[in-house]
């Protein structure tokens, strides 16, 4: 099946399950392999603060998304990574009642033995067709990306 000309596998589903575990807004997320993720709310907000926003969660899946895709094209090309770390910001927009996200920044952070253009190529790559988490916020958010190799930048951010 194509969908925007693009080749689509038959769908694949996943289910987690949420429970309420206080008389407030923390919840425990639980996933059908058992890792479990408390979400809650800031005080400010009428929460606990027992675990990370909803939005939060969103940033780090676009990080842990996008690091999984890096960390596997690096290592089939046999690069050395020593450490891998990122940041992500976003920015987000009023839209009635909601605050979505408009532009999310992601900075890689690599270090180890691992060729220039690899490591910016795998970045890329992440973004234009292997994130699933990315993709899923398209075209609603633009997510910029910058990769800086043992000190040093290669890209420059939104490339």
């Amino acid at each position: 099946m194509k969908i925007r000309g693009i080749s689509v596998q038959k769908n694949t589903k996943m289910k987690i399950t949420l429970e309420r575990k206080n008389d407030n807004f923390h919840f425990e997320l639980k996933n059908e392999r058992g890792h479990i993720v408390n979400v809650d709310s800031r005080p400010e907000f009428g929460g606990n603060d027992m675990g990370a926003s909803p939005m939060e969660l969103v940033l780090m899946g676009v990080a842990g998304c996008s690091g999984i895709d890096m960390i596997s094209i690096l290592k089939k090309q046999r690069q050395e990574i020593t450490s891998f770390k990122a940041e992500v910001e976003g920015e987000r927009v009023q839209v009635g009642e909601a605050k979505p996200f408009k532009d999310i920044h992601v900075a890689f952070y690599l270090e180890g033995n691992i060729k220039d253009d690899k490591a910016a190529k795998a970045a890329q790559l992440s973004f234009d067709k292997y994130c699933s988490v990315s993709k899923t916020l398209e075209p609603n958010v633009t997510i910029h990306y910058k990769v800086v190799l043992n000190g040093i930048p290669l890209t420059p951010e939104g490339e």
